[in-house]
């Protein structure tokens, strides 16, 4: 059985772009996290370390980007899914990137599943 965990539109502020330029300094992001988990012990004892602390998880990447840089959301969103994997126990992650760079559109996004 896999449950899920979601934290939808997280704003965050990274370096992230293919020119040096639009990297010289953090733009806002938004980040969707879906994170699959059995929670069934969790529900059973209701004990929060049975399941992913998404307030812990959302804490960690408000941080994600201090003192790091990516040229693609590509490879921001699949570093994220594998940070929640790895760090905060997830079986599967699904991260979307939504980027603000194009002024004709509300925003570019990039999904990514692990």
């Amino acid at each position: 059985m896999s449950d899920l965990i979601s934290i939808r539109d997280l704003e965050i502020f990274c370096r992230v772009g293919v020119p040096d330029e639009e990297r010289g300094q953090s733009q806002r992001l938004l980040i969707t996290v879906e994170m699959q988990k059995d929670v069934s012990g969790a529900v059973q004892s209701d004990d929060l370390t049975k399941t992913i602390d998404y307030f812990a998880v959302s804490q960690r990447l408000l941080q994600f980007g201090e003192g790091r840089e990516w040229k693609l959301i590509e490879t921001l969103a699949s570093e994220i899914a594998d940070c929640v994997r790895v760090e905060f126990g997830a079986t599967g992650a699904t991260v979307e990137v939504k980027k603000f760079v194009i002024p004709e559109a509300s925003w570019v996004s990039v999904c990514v599943t692990r």
